[in-house]
């Protein structure tokens, strides 16, 4: 096939369809010779969705032979392939360095924390494998010079020292050190006997080491090539030359092919197009070529420039689109993909930016488009993968509502049988939860709830399958596995149900099912864990995997990582997430070496991650049409524009003569066309707004009985009223009752009360230490508290106001006997039918018959203004203690009435203003306000008077509160 001596490299430009060249270069070269020709060629390519592709190609073209296709991973000769050791599972060596680290770390606590154990693992085999890739012994490694880091490096070379035997030569390899083995055994059998029949390397870039090794022996063959995507034809040897030094050069796009040609002595101009096609934009790729030149070099934008062609035809077919926000620049390119569909074009989006790829997945769900996605979806994100983590998390904590109402709402959850009675029953137990309050669940109170309300069986199977699996031994993998997998199948199946119910079906069911079972196999290799230690573990082995459902997305429209993007075949390419930090990604941490020291030992910069971005924009910008798209803000915060998207921009800014200015507007101007009809998507039908509510319901539907803390809810808010006593709508309680105020002020009237009665039998234990004594008690109950945290808290709090309360308290005894807690009275108004309830937290008598009220108040106290117009508790319970409406208290006058305010900052006494509102005037002003909500024409107002705009009402998003204004009149709604 190829009559020139070699080494031979052959090249496609930026935006060639490669897949398609290929085959049509193939052809050409084969054309007159027999048939079965073609079938003794090889072609190694570097992805399985490459191989795909290349199949279609051939399948969609003439009717022929194929020819041999295989990945460029795979290096074993078929015949020989018995001649090397099977390589490890990447999961064994995983497990096994995980084994080695937690040894390690339990002998030297102080080398890293426990936390990392996990990732300290993962980074570790990561190393080991780019080491066995790239030919680095430890050796190597070990004898760098680290005089300036000696510290960081002692400790380094302990976890080093864990791992060296795995590069012996007896050591079972692994899938790198297998590759590594395999090509040097292929190697040695063309030096002695070079294949004749041709054989291709299409589409790899040469980024690692034995794909690099493997790609030159390739190309010295006597029938070998390497076809190179993306070559940049444009750029001038005094480029090439200048890409020498991976420190200053590996973030070049064109880097790997410089090192590719030095290495097998050749020059540019010695490399040959592998068909005659043109790219679907020479003069776009020439613009891009000379925007992305090494920064020393930049001066040659002056020279060179002016050379370019006409800048607003070169990027006539390019759409710049700079969004808000990623919500916006999703739905923008949603918009686009749904365009497409609509034409019957071929678009793809590239990114490597998950979470802007789902944003867009997510928008074009709404016209039921759902696009092929390369990565899929990751597998802990599955139902059948939350639902093995969560079941995981059983293991580590105690069980509480929130988690075993996720467990039993989740939709694999008692799948083997009817979920109609389950999905009933897990109501019920919700509500029955959120009223009585189980913030951790316990098996004899939901077997009891069971057994009250004819659920037996169900809530036994609750009880016995939820409860109680808190582990915090210490065991084999295995186990862990066995228990996890024992456990989820049984709450998928159901009670009195075989089986796993749904949990490994579907597509992401089944690769979850040969991910555990993989783990089972390899878990021999594991050391013993705890259960937190195992649930890290699985998360850590979810995250790996992705779940792709190729049957289901459409055909035309493509999510693509950069690797796919190198052989693409898509009329319209949109270049996503063009910011830095994004694309290209900042590379991460190295825990063990820093860019020097790989330098010096032969290993991979962080910087050929940059590179391989920079070659992936390169390649893909060279699309029939192009977008490239970014947003200007991301969670709040301003992005930094792509540094290619920023050469491109200032190259052409840099050219006016050539027209740049003018086409980077007519860019910009596509790029808003699509924003502007996003905009107009989400705006919603023009609708008249809610006008502020008062709703007047007929007089026989209104309350006929309020509590004295309602009252100040009726001047206020009236609407509160109205749905909380009209409409009879209450906030659903929370699943776990929170630490808040309400809860602080329950427990604080229990202290209290207890603390008073206990020393009105004995003076002397009117002391702080007998008070703080029984603020222990209460708060240090778990099921008052079930929060040790805040249980520490509040006693500190009430430790800061029990010399003030106990000094208080001894002058409010002297004055009067304490002798009524939490006692209840009511009076009522005869004409309206109207009664008013009242619990007054303490009413105490003193020697003249005279009554003292006091209220405690864990927050702030209402000033004597607030109590005179808003605030009435106090004035009230007085008002109705006057009128003997606390039995068995006859009517007597009152002393003082006070509010008890405990805050630890300021604890003070607040007393009502009684003389200026004595009880027969304050029941007046309270019967003419309930006279007129008793009309109908009278409507609740919402909002009608809080005490600033900025308060939250239970009730806003009933009333519209945000549609209309605080100072928008009321508008009175007559119900029937």
């Amino acid at each position: 096939m190829f009559e020139v001596p070699g080494p031979r490299l052959f090249t496609l430009q930026p935006g060639a369809d490669f897949t398609a060249e290929l085959v049509r270069g193939l052809r050409a070269r084969l054309g007159g010779q027999p048939p079965e020709a073609i079938a003794r060629v090889e072609i190694y390519v570097n992805a399985d969705r490459m191989a795909r592709r290349l199949r279609s190609v051939f399948d969609a073209g003439e009717a022929s032979l194929l020819p041999r296709i295989r990945l460029v991973t795979d290096l074993a000769d078929p015949l020989t392939r018995a001649q090397l050791p099977p390589p490890v599972p990447p999961l064994r060596r995983r497990l096994e360095l995980t084994g080695l680290v937690s040894k390690l770390l339990d002998a030297e606590p102080d080398l890293a924390p426990r936390a990392a154990l996990f990732d300290l693992a993962d980074s570790l085999a990561s190393l080991m494998e780019e080491m066995q890739g790239e030919g680095v012994t430890p050796e190597t490694v070990a004898q760098l010079d680290v005089t300036d880091q000696s510290g960081h490096w002692q400790r380094a070379l302990r976890f080093f020292s864990i791992v060296q035997h795995y590069f012996e030569a007896d050591c079972a390899p692994d899938p790198q050190a297998y590759a590594r083995r395999a090509l040097d055994l292929r190697l040695a059998q063309w030096a002695e006997n070079p294949p004749q029949h041709p054989i291709l390397i299409a589409g790899s870039t040469g980024s690692r080491g034995t794909t690099a090794a493997f790609m030159q022996a390739v190309a010295r063959l006597p029938q070998g090539a390497v076809i190179l995507p993306g070559f940049d034809p444009h750029m001038p040897d005094t480029v090439w030359d200048r890409l020498t030094e991976p420190l200053s050069g590996e973030d070049h796009p064109q880097y790997r092919f410089s090192r590719l040609m030095r290495d097998l002595d050749l020059r540019p101009t010695d490399l040959r197009p592998w068909t005659d096609t043109p790219p679907p934009s020479a003069d776009r790729n020439r613009v891009l070529s000379l925007a992305l030149r090494p920064a020393p070099v930049t001066h040659q934008w002056l020279s060179e420039g002016p050379n370019l062609p006409p800048l607003p035809e070169a990027m006539a077919d390019v759409t710049l689109l700079e969004a808000p926000t990623q919500r916006e620049e999703a739905l923008a390119i949603a918009l686009r993909l749904r365009q497409a569909v609509e034409d019957g074009t071929r678009a793809a989006v590239v990114s490597p930016d998950r979470m802007l790829t789902r944003r867009v997945t997510s928008a074009l769900d709404r016209w039921n488009i759902l696009p092929d996605d390369s990565a899929g979806t990751p597998a802990q994100l599955t139902p059948p993968g939350r639902l093995l983590r969560q079941v995981a998390e059983l293991f580590v904590k105690p069980l509480t509502a929130e988690a075993l109402l996720t467990l039993l709402k989740h939709p694999l959850t008692h799948s083997g049988g009817d979920r109609g009675p389950h999905l009933l029953n897990t109501r019920e137990l919700e509500l029955f939860i959120r009223r009585t309050g189980m913030p951790y669940p316990q098996p004899d109170a939901l077997i009891d709830w069971g057994q009250t309300n004819q659920r037996g069986d169900w809530a036994a199977w609750v009880a016995n399958s939820f409860c109680d699996r808190t582990n915090g031994a210490t065991r084999a993998l295995a186990d862990w596995v066995q228990d996890l997998l024992t456990l989820a199948e049984a709450l998928c199946a159901g009670p009195e149900e075989s089986g796993s119910g749904g949990l490994w079906q579907e597509t992401a069911g089944r690769k979850l099912q040969g991910t555990l079972q993989e783990l089972q196999r390899e878990a021999g290799a594991g050391a013993d864990m705890t259960a937190r230690d195992f649930a890290d573990l699985l998360s850590a082995i979810l995250s790996r995997e992705e779940v792709r459902d190729r049957d289901a997305p459409h055909p035309q429209i493509l999510i693509w990582g950069t690797l796919e993007a190198r052989v693409m075949d898509a009329d319209l390419v949109i270049l996503a997430g063009l910011n830095e930090g994004s694309w290209p990604e900042m590379p991460g941490a190295d825990p063990w070496l820093n860019r020097q020291m790989r330098a010096r030992a032969g290993l991979l910069l962080p910087d050929r991650r940059i590179g391989l971005s920079a070659h992936d924009f390169q390649q893909a910008a060279g699309a029939p049409e192009v977008w490239f798209t970014r947003s200007q803000k991301s969670d709040e915060a301003e992005t930094v524009p792509s540094r290619w998207v920023n050469r491109m921009l200032n190259l052409m800014r840099g050219l006016p003569e050539r027209g740049g200015d003018t086409a980077i507007k007519q860019m910009q101007a596509r790029g808003q066309h699509w924003l502007a009809l996003a905009e107009v998507s989400e705006t919603p039908i023009p609708a008249e707004p809610a006008p502020r509510p008062s709703p007047a319901p007929p007089a026989e539907a209104r309350p006929k009985k309020l509590p004295v803390t309602d009252i100040k809810r009726l001047v206020r808010d009236p609407f509160h009223i109205y749905a909380k006593r009209v409409l009879r709508l209450k906030p659903l309680d929370p699943l776990m009752q929170a630490p808040d105020a309400l809860l602080r002020g329950t427990l604080t009237h229990d202290i209290l009360e207890s603390f008073v009665a206990t020393t009105v039998q004995d003076p002397t234990l009117l002391t702080p230490a007998v008070l703080m004594d029984q603020a222990k008690r209460v708060l240090d109950d778990p099921d008052q508290v079930p929060f040790p945290t805040v249980r520490v808290l509040w006693q500190a709090r009430m430790a800061r106001i029990a010399d003030w309360f106990v000094e208080t308290e001894t002058a409010r005894q002297e004055q009067a006997r304490p002798g009524h807690f939490e006692i209840e009275g009511k009076s009522e108004i005869p004409a309206l039918d109207f009664t008013l309830t009242a619990k007054a937290d303490r009413i105490d008598i003193d020697e003249r018959g005279l009554a003292h009220i006091y209220d405690y108040k864990t927050g702030a106290a209402p000033s004597t203004g607030e109590q005179e117009k808003f605030d009435k508790q106090l004035l009230l319970e007085a008002a109705i203690l006057a009128r003997g409406g606390f039995a068995p208290l006859t009517p007597r006058q009152v002393a003082r009435a006070l509010f008890i305010a405990l805050q630890p900052a300021k604890p003070q006494e607040v007393p009502a203003p009684l003389e200026d509102n004595p009880p027969g005037k304050v029941w007046e002003e309270f019967t003419a306000l309930i006279t007129a909500y008793a009309e109908a024409g009278t409507g609740y107002t919402a909002r009608r008077a809080l005490q600033k705009d900025s308060d939250t009402a239970e009730y806003d998003h009933l009333s519209r509160y945000g549609e209309w204004e605080v100072t928008d009149a009321p508008q009175k709604q007559g119900l029937t």
